[in-house]
């Protein structure tokens, strides 16, 4: 979190602390907005003002987690060159995210569980998944494999069994698990 000139979080900062901690813990749906700003320390016009809605909140909340797997990604991006291994990479970054204290699972999963299709916590996940599949299309299309929108969308299913199974079978080995089997996969794309 990032804090002020002053030294304190901005209110919009610490309703999104609020809303990380609460959301990602409990559910999007079973905390209330008056649980999310007594926990920031705000008043609820504060809430409202910065974003409008719980939707907007939840909206935010979730853009946020999806920059922290990017940056979380892009750690393990450097220093590597080779398009196969930038592959096997995202996998390495998914074995992070499960190995954190208090990891419940994939947060775009636990949400859109919650809500209704369609909407501001939809779009959020939309923007979450198109960004997972379009970073394993553009690395498979730079490892010259010829159908890389078939291997994308592998990886994703993938990827996304990894997560379920860290989170329901609180398996943290879920990621390398998960990175042995795409590199096979990869291997064979490549190959073929």
């Amino acid at each position: 979190m990032s804090v002020t000139t002053t030294g304190r979080a901005s209110a919009r900062e610490r309703l999104l602390a609020a809303a990380d901690e609460l959301f990602y813990a409990e559910g999007v749906h079973s905390v209330g907005i008056d649980r999310v700003i007594e926990h920031a320390g705000v008043a609820k016009a504060t809430l409202y003002n910065a974003f409008g809605s719980k939707d907007e909140l939840i909206r935010a909340y979730l853009l946020g987690r999806l920059a922290r797997r990017q940056e979380r990604v892009a750690r393990r991006l450097v220093g590597v060159d080779s398009p196969r291994d930038r592959i096997l990479a995202v996998f390495d970054a998914l074995t992070d995210a499960f190995n954190q204290p208090g990891f419940r699972g994939c947060a775009f999963v636990n949400a859109s569980a919650e809500v209704t299709p369609g909407g501001k916590v939809s779009e959020a996940c939309a923007t979450s998944r198109g960004w997972t599949r379009s970073t394993f299309r553009e690395f498979a299309t730079e490892a010259g494999v010829a159908d890389p929108d078939r291997l994308a969308e592998q990886l994703v299913l993938l990827y996304d069994g990894a997560s379920i199974a860290a989170q329901l079978d609180g398996n943290a080995g879920a990621g390398a698990a998960a990175r042995i089997v795409a590199e096979t996969l990869v291997d064979a794309a490549i190959h073929h």
